[in-house]
């Protein structure tokens, strides 16, 4: 058994599937969730509220009944096979003390035998039956359940043993103290209150001997619902009508006695026909097929039958769905019957035959002419139940069976049918009002039978009746039932009434396609049928209504009937216009057709819609969804200040886009316009994209599409409908793509890791794919990009200059030159995996390639003949083991996968059979951007298992990469595997290099970082002092730094607020530095730590002193981190700089440069970019000292002197490196240039180069510091400046690179570690391609300062200070605050000026400066606002919070700027700027008006010939509108220029020109609209033509006027004007004016139609002045002849002068104009 259901608070429904155990959930995305059952469960219902489950009676419980554990237990969610949980934890499915338990104790008393199951994680909970006020566990087993339903909570039950059907109401109560304490213990657990389910019984029928087969809902013909019971024994429908009382916090149902009744039938279904689409309440207007016993098919609404269902003759002939097919032989009988009706759904049914045959059939729901369906609908909303039925029954009922639809027949014919019966009610109200003693079934007969549309009737409508493959014949069903219960025989009120309210639904429909220019041919015939209704009821009124609107429609009208009704047709122009006028509360709602007024009425929606939008903006105040008129209007979400913004809301929240605007007449579409115009510069941020698409302002629409977490459930419905907001020709949210080679496959055709070139035989050096469109349109033609890849390339042998005959010699000389580039081409990946960062965007299908690392050079004197480097001089593979890891590392590093991550099966398939430093090195990389998250334990443990070196160094550091800051238990317990002094006792000894112990150390400190886990603190502390256990001593300090960097990172930031042993871990550390400021007479002992942790503990004593040597670099750097921005004076005065002379013969110089930084890096605060704040670095006996370098030096020592200067080199170099971490990132000017001045001033000092602006510096600095130093803290110092400048690819940083680069070279001074660092600092400076930069938040300068620190290595294979691995932990202080603008229109990168404001800090104060796409942005934690400025796009601005987090990374949702992306629109009249960079060709208005010129002078000539721009040109070079391009296309076209109209070709030139340079293309439509309508009126006016024209221009042309005058008296405002010029509106209506004074019957015509009520009929003629009559009346706003007889009568016209009748109309006829008036009084004066 399985039923579809709602279970928790989701709002789709599930599917439940009852299987013999247990109870299966599945949602609609495919989860699912497993609930076991005990086998009691013999049936499930769904409720609105939960599942009911029906146990099965006592009898029919298996007697062993077998609970598993899982039932009983806390995780009852089956985990057989993978399956995701619907929102909730699977530990809380069922408690243990669900209500199955009392199975198990035997309590069936207590049993309940329905439960109620709420959510799917949730125990069943008893049902409750209400008893005389009190709740009582429902155990009746004998109540079986038949039928429920999931939209009200209704249950019906049968009784065998009583023969009873019951009805019950669901409710769901909290309980009281009494039945708490009822209550059973096992169910309610401690302190939860469950709300208690209960059924209260509000029907019972008995004398049924069986059940119900069928029980369904359907609503009664007053719109009420029914419940009905299919007693197929009885042969009857049992109907009951609910009576449902609503409060105030409930629905209440109950059924009377007299409420119920019965209808013959062998089987029925409830199906949708007579008003599709129209809920009552939760419920749909269903009705009821009945299979009479008879045989017939018949349709009930409620009681009344509408009509009668037959199938046709031969069922051979029918068309079948899916082409199916009868054989020849196959032929039904006449006596083949009807046996059951099953499955509806909507209007479909499926037929049973007697012959076993099925035939679904579809009952015609709605015709296929729109307007025949709106009118049927409005009739449906606008009418009682009672008369609508009785039209339908009218509509379906006639005898004549040759009127249903077939499928070739037309939409004419359906209107005509419909025009006949609406006018053969008429003839029933005429016939009754004469008491003609005609049955109503004759009359209708005998009215179609003489009538000419029988005769002219070939073809049968399709808008009734039911059709499908078996369409079905409709006979009538037998009138005198339906009519006679319809009203009394003769009562000729009941067609008064039908009639009348049929014109008041149709009126509306009338006054709602007035709205859309589309269906001026429905208006028409809606027009005629219309008036000849208004003249059978004698509405004068409305008669002249339409005539006035339509006069060429009527011929021979002659004078109208006195009137027998005085009712004032409804006027939507005329609310409109009192809204432009006076306000929305000035408005008459009785202009307002009553339908559109109604509540919860779906018929007119346009007119609805229209009157809302209009309410909102002219000041209506909406109360939840309703208006003061009555107006219902949905409201999309989103904030909102002025009327204008809420109602492009309403707009959107109602679907009505540009499409539907483009549909209204001119003046009823201006206030709209208005609205959207205002809006379009700046919009709320919070609006649906929807929003900004009907705006016309994609570049918002798009940036919130891809922020899909900011939008809710609303507004992701609302954005569903984006095309419906736009025209179909200028939705441009196709998926941007940036042309750029990123998606290019990168070495698809390569096996994998296979060092050799590409296929085309050009070389694979890595950096091929750097190149893009956002990098072009960066650099443009700048040559920087290619330069640095030049200077970054290892993939190519290096040139060697030589002489042209070499000698033996000039080879010992080339291979010296040979091994020095070497060092310098090793160095070179270690700064291309920067320049490159995650650049390549590759599909995780594809093997990745390496480039080579070639060490050979060339000789371009001898035709670049190749020379390698003599395997016999040089250990080549020794040298390329740790370059080809940094290689493999910076290919790596390119990654970034379009999938956001990498796949577990593409780092397997990419292992080698053999490890190698190359697949460690993409372990590292992969490492470092969080992708080894997906390799399990076991493929870790096979790359450990390999026993090599690099792969485990790369794999560990991977690891804690990805999983950094995590303490995850398998992860750290992997790492210390590789410390073996944290080994316990009982492990077995291992001999690991002290290489791998460091990288050990290293990422135990990533792993824990930031986390001040004290044990891991303690560990890694007695590592920085623990002493060699007899491997390489040389590595110890490397391996003490990397204990002290890890302690540093454990405790990063986290100063004093740590717990535990502080005190004692501070003066173990400063033992590890050493110093005259320790209390070296006081003995400190680490802390207790267990056995296991002692087992080869020694500490690097000797006696009781440490090795300072070794301990000092890690304890530094471990406190820098751990106080790292605490600003604590206390570890400052402690860590010291050395003041005195012995201090700087006791402290090593380079110890001194790393105390500069880590003193620096706790007082953050106080690190300035200035010279100032370097030299107060610098203690006052070293400045003395260096300053006196100048003079003749007598009073020091030559030794004396050199450790002053000395420590001089290296503080300046280590405050430098201060600033570099400090300003990362920031490309701060003070900083760059500072350091600039001091890493030239260390070159001049070494070898004067350039001069410097500073005068101040010392002089002299290399007679007594050695070369080694100054070189090392020269390239500190431009490595700092790289830092600094990161991702701007600065011009003069790179200029001094490429110098060092050049000198090194060329002077012989080639070593490894400056190498290394120009090539990293080459990196920095065009990080990720100039798209990433670097962050100051703690992590990233923990990073920054591990990769720079200062020490340096010697050669390739030097890990004896700091881990060459190491350097590449930049990649963690990485952000990508790259962003880029694209133009929304052509998908393409523009440059756009950016106002970028950062909040105010110590330094400044809040700061706004202009920046130009695409650049980098300011961190996070300051940024406040980016603005898009510039007159050339749209503004576009986004406002920030600081916050202290870090950017946003790729592919998150929240990420304001989409990836780097920000989505602008350029407006119409401007170049982008890499077209027109000064804007010279923007001088739009000038270039328009020359091109006109050009254009009249070549029209007048006849010259096309010559250069000359034409106007499609410029249009498409100002815009990307499709509708203004297609229009100038048109302009140019040859044909056009023939035309004689020249006048209109000017015109259409300079409505080109207004829309192109105020961006308003919308508005070309308006204009060409209204002035080709005038020039219509003109035509018929001036030269007497035979034009057909309405008066619906006219009033749009009114309103048009009444909107100049709304904008210009300030009832609607605009910083750009109104949106269409108050000129050419004027011009409009002089020239209308003018051709009333032209027109020369007019004022005859106007007396005859005042006086007698006729309009002129004397053929063409007359057709030609009643439609200027119906101008002048339409335009004045003259009401009809007997509302001016009313006003004269009462003014006494014949005794008060002409002069003073004016004023004592205007009182009386305030809407009509006053020359009107003033002619009013003139004619009947005279008369």
């Amino acid at each position: 058994m399985a039923c579809w259901c709602h279970l928790g608070d989701v709002g789709e429904a599930f599917l439940c599937v009852l299987q013999a155990d247990s109870l299966t959930v599945y949602n609609a995305s495919g989860e699912v969730v497993t609930i076991p059952l005990p086998q009691s469960i013999s049936s499930i219902w769904p409720l609105p509220f939960g599942l009911l489950l029906e146990q099965a009676a006592e009898g029919d419980l298996p007697h062993n009944i077998h609970f598993s554990s899982s039932i009983l237990s806390s995780g009852a969610c089956d985990t057989s096979h993978p399956r995701r949980e619907i929102g909730h934890s699977p530990q809380s499915n069922f408690s243990c003390m669900s209500p199955f338990v009392n199975v198990l104790k035997g309590d069936t008393a207590l049993l309940s035998s329905h439960l109620i199951l709420k959510d799917p994680m949730e125990d069943p909970q008893f049902v409750y039956v209400e008893d005389r006020g009190k709740l009582t566990i429902m155990n009746d087993y004998n109540e079986r359940t038949i039928w429920t339903s999931d939209q009200v909570p209704l249950m019906v039950s049968y009784n065998k043993g009583k023969a009873q059907h019951s009805l019950w109401v669901a409710e769901v109560v909290n309980p009281t103290a009494d039945e708490e304490t009822y209550s059973l213990p096992d169910v309610n657990p401690v302190g939860v209150r469950l709300k208690q389910f209960s059924f209260h019984r509000i029907w019972q029928g008995k004398g049924a001997h069986a059940a119900a087969c069928k029980v369904f809902m359907a609503i009664d013909d007053d719109t009420t619902p029914i419940v009905c019971f299919l007693l197929q024994g009885q042969k009857k429908l049992l109907s009951l009508r609910l009576q449902i009382y609503e409060t105030n916090s409930d629905v209440l149902f109950d059924v009377k006695p007299d409420m119920s009744w019965s209808i013959p039938a062998v089987s029925a279904a409830p199906v949708v026909v007579t008003r599709p689409g129209v809920k009552v309440g939760l419920l749909p207007h269903t009705d009821v097929i009945v299979l009479a016993p008879e045989n017939t098919l018949l349709l009930y609404s409620g009681k009344l039958c509408l009509c009668r269902y037959l199938l046709p003759s031969c069922l051979s002939s029918c068309r079948h769905l899916h082409n199916m097919e009868f054989s020849a032989n196959v032929a039904v009988s006449h006596d083949v019957k009807t046996v059951g009706l099953a499955d509806a759904v909507e209007g479909r049914v499926n037929i049973v035959i007697s012959n076993g045959q099925i035939f679904r059939c579809a009952l015609r729901q709605s015709p296929s002419s729109s307007l025949v369906k709106d009118c049927m609908e409005a009739m449906a909303e606008g009418m009682i139940s009672s008369l609508y039925n009785h039209f339908l029954a009218l509509l379906w009922g006639d005898n004549d069976a040759t009127y249903l639809s077939k499928a070739d027949s037309g939409v004419d014919s359906e209107w005509v049918w419909f025009s006949s019966i609406m006018l053969q009610m008429c003839r029933r109200s005429t016939y009754i009002s004469e008491k003609l003693p005609v049955s109503t079934c004759q009359s209708s007969w005998d009215f179609l039978v003489n009538s000419q549309f029988h005769q002219n009737y070939s073809k049968p409508s399709s808008f009734t009746g039911a059709s499908s493959q078996d369409e079905l014949e409709s006979q009538a069903v037998d009138c005198s039932r339906s009519v006679t219960e319809a009203k009394p025989t003769g009562d000729n009120k009941f067609y008064s009434e039908l009639l009348v309210k049929s014109l008041d639904s149709l009126h509306a429909v009338y006054e709602s396609l007035k709205l859309d220019n589309l269906r001026k041919m429905d208006l028409e015939l809606l027009a005629v049928l219309l008036c000849k209704i208004a003249k059978f009821l004698g509405e004068e009124c409305y008669i002249d209504y339409y005539v006035r609107d339509f006069p060429y429609l009527f011929n021979n009208l002659g004078t109208h009937d006195s009137s027998l009704s005085g009712r004032s047709p409804p006027n939507m122009f005329r609310w409109l216009e009192n809204c432009l006028q006076h306000g929305f509360s000035s408005a008459d709602t009785n202009d307002l057709p009553p339908l559109v007024r109604k509540e919860g009425s779906f018929a007119a929606s346009r007119a609805k819609k229209i009157v809302s939008f209009y309410s909102l903006l002219f000041g209506a105040q909406q109360i939840g969804e309703n208006l003061p008129c009555g107006v219902c209007c949905n409201v999309a979400m989103g904030s909102y200040s002025t009327a204008e913004e809420h109602t492009v809301l309403a707009m959107v929240g109602e679907n009505f886009g540009l499409q539907q605007v483009d549909s209204l007449p001119p003046g009823v579409s201006l206030p709209l316009r208005h609205a959207l115009d205002k809006c379009r510069a700046s919009p709320p941020i919070d609006w649906p994209a929807a929003a900004y698409v009907l705006l016309g302002r994609e570049d918002l629409a798009l940036t919130r599409i891809e922020q899909p977490c900011k939008m809710s459930v609303h507004e992701a419905q609302a954005n569903e409908n984006l095309i419906e907001m736009s025209t179909p020709y200028m939705l441009h949210l196709h998926p941007v793509t940036i042309p750029s080679v990123s998606f290019d496959s990168f070495g698809s055709e390569n096996a994998k890791f296979e060092d050799a070139d590409s296929t085309d035989g050009s070389v694979t050096d890595g950096m091929e794919h750097i190149f893009n469109s956002c990098t072009q349109l960066r650099y443009g033609r700048d040559l920087r990009l290619n330069e640095v890849r030049r200077l970054l390339s290892s993939a190519r042998p290096v040139a060697i200059q030589t002489s042209v005959n070499p000698s033996a010699s000039d080879q010992d000389l080339q291979q010296a030159q040979l091994w020095q580039l070497a060092q310098r081409t090793t160095a070179l990946p270690i700064g291309r995996g920067a320049f490159t960062l995650a650049t390549i965007y590759t599909l995780l299908t594809e093997a990745f390639t390496v480039p080579k690392l070639v060490l050979a050079g060339r000789l371009p004197a001898q035709q670049n003949a190749t020379v390698n480097l003599d395997p016999n001089m040089r250990n080549i593979q020794e040298l390329k083991s740790w370059p080809e890891f940094h290689n493999a590392v910076a290919a790596g590093l390119r990654l970034a996968p379009l999938q956001g991550n990498v796949s577990r099966t593409w780092i397997i398939y990419n292992k080698p059979k053999e490890p190698n430093a190359v697949h460690a090195g993409l372990l590292l990389a992969l490492g470092l951007h969080g992708y080894l998250r997906v390799l399990n334990i076991s493929d870790i443990y096979k790359y450990f298992s390999q026993d090599h070196e690099s792969t485990t160094v790369g794999l560990m550091m991977g690891l804690a990469a990805s999983y950094r800051g995590t303490m995850h238990p398998a992860i750290s317990k992997l790492l210390y595997v590789h410390i073996p002094a944290r080994h316990p006792s009982s492990f077995p000894e291992l001999e690991l290099p002290t290489l791998l112990q460091s990288a050990a150390l290293m990422s135990v400190g990533l792993l824990f970082e930031g986390s001040a886990h004290p044990q891991t603190m303690q560990i890694l502390l007695s590592e920085i002092g623990r002493r060699s256990g007899g491997d390489n001593v040389l590595e110890r300090e490397g391996y003490a730094v990397s204990a002290g960097i890890s302690l540093g990172l454990v405790a990063l930031g986290r100063g004093l607020d740590m717990l535990g042993f502080v005190e004692t871990l501070l003066d173990r550390l400063f033992d590890y530095i050493g110093g005259k400021e320790l209390h070296n007479e006081r003995s400190y002992l680490l802390t207790p730590l267990t056995e296991e942790h002692n087992r080869g503990f020694g500490q690097m004593m000797d006696t009781a002193a440490f090795n300072v040597d070794v301990t000092a670099p890690g304890a530094i750097v471990a406190l820098a981190l751990m106080f790292l921005k605490t600003e604590s004076e206390v570890i400052l005065s402690r860590l010291s700089i050395p003041c005195t002379q012995f201090d700087l013969q006791y402290v090593r110089p380079d110890f001194i440069m790393l105390r500069v930084i880590a003193r620096n890096m706790i007082m953050w605060g106080r690190v300035h970019p200035s010279q100032n704040w370097i030299e107060s670095q610098v203690p006052e006996i070293v400045k003395i000292g260096v300053e006196g370098l100048r003079e003749d030096v007598g009073n020091l020592m030559e030794t004396d002197v050199e450790a002053l200067v000395q420590a001089y080199v290296n503080i300046v170099a280590g405050a430098c490196i201060s600033l570099g971490l400090k300003f990362a990132g920031t490309m701060d000017g003070n900083a760059q240039e500072l350091l600039y001045e001091y890493a030239v001033y260390f070159l001049n000092e070494m070898k004067p180069v350039a001069a410097i602006g500073g005068s101040n510096f010392p002089k002299g600095l290399a007679n007594y510091a050695d070369r080694g130093t100054l070189e090392i803290c020269l390239h500190l110092i431009v490595l700092s400046l790289s830092v600094v400048m990161a991702g701007s690819g600065h011009l003069q940083t790179l200029r001094l690179l490429k110098f060092l680069r050049g000198r090194n070279s060329a002077d012989g001074h080639s070593n490894y570690g400056t190498q290394m660092t120009i090539s990293l600092a080459l990196g920095f400076l065009f990080l990720g391609g100039g798209m990433r930069t670097f962050s100051t938040s703690n992590s990233s300068i923990a990073a920054l300062l591990i990769t720079l620190y200062p020490s340096l290595p010697a050669g390739p294979n030097d890990n004896r200070c700091h881990l060459q691995a190491f350097r590449h932990l930049y990649v963690l202080a990485t952000e990508a605050r790259w962003i880029q603008t694209v133009d929304v229109d052509t998908g393409l990168p523009v440059y756009a000026p950016l106002e970028v404001t950062i909040k105010e800090s110590e330094n400044y104060s809040e700061t706004s400066f202009c920046e130009i796409t695409p650049c980098i942005l300011p961190e996070r934690s300051i940024l406040k606002s980016v603005r898009v400025c510039g007159p050339r796009y749209w503004p576009q601005v986004i406002n920030l919070v600081p916050e202290e987090k870090p950017w946003w990374t790729h592919g998150v949702k929240n990420d304001p700027f989409s990836s780097g992306t920000l989505y602008i629109k350029r407006k119409v009249g401007a170049c982008s700027y890499v077209d027109d960079p000064i804007g010279c060709q923007s001088l739009l208005s000038r270039a328009m008006h020359k091109v006109f010129s050009m254009t009249n002078s070549r029209a007048s000539s006849g010259d096309t010939a010559g250069n000359y721009i034409s106007i499609d040109q410029l249009v498409s070079t100002f815009s990307s509108v499709p509708s203004l391009i297609a229009f100038a296309e048109l302009c140019r076209d040859p044909s056009w220029n023939s035309r004689p109209d020249v006048d209109f070709q000017e015109f259409c030139l300079q409505v080109l020109f207004e829309c192109v340079s105020k961006d308003r293309p919308a508005l070309l439509q308006v204009y060409l609209s209204l002035y080709t309508a005038m020039e219509l009126m003109a035509d018929l006016v001036m030269n007497n033509r035979d034009v057909l024209c309405d008066s619906v221009s006219v009033s749009s042309l009114k309103l048009a006027l009444a909107y100049i005058q709304a904008s210009l008296g300030g009832k609607l405002t605009n910083a750009r004007g109104s949106v269409v010029q108050s000129i050419f509106i004027g011009s409009l209506r002089k020239r209308l004016e003018d051709l009333f004074q032209c027109s020369r019957h007019l004022s005859d015509d106007f007396y005859g139609y005042l006086k007698l009520g006729r309009w002129p009929n004397d053929g063409s003629d007359g057709k030609r002045r009643s439609i200027i009559l119906s101008w002048y009346l339409q335009w004045f706003g003259v009401p009809s002849p007997s509302v001016v007889e009313k006003a004269v009568k009462k003014v006494n016209a014949k005794s008060v002068s002409s002069s003073s009748l004016v004023p004592l109309l205007r009182l009386l006829l305030p809407s009509t104009h006053i020359s009107a008036l003033s002619e009013i009084g003139r004619l009947l004066c005279s008369s």
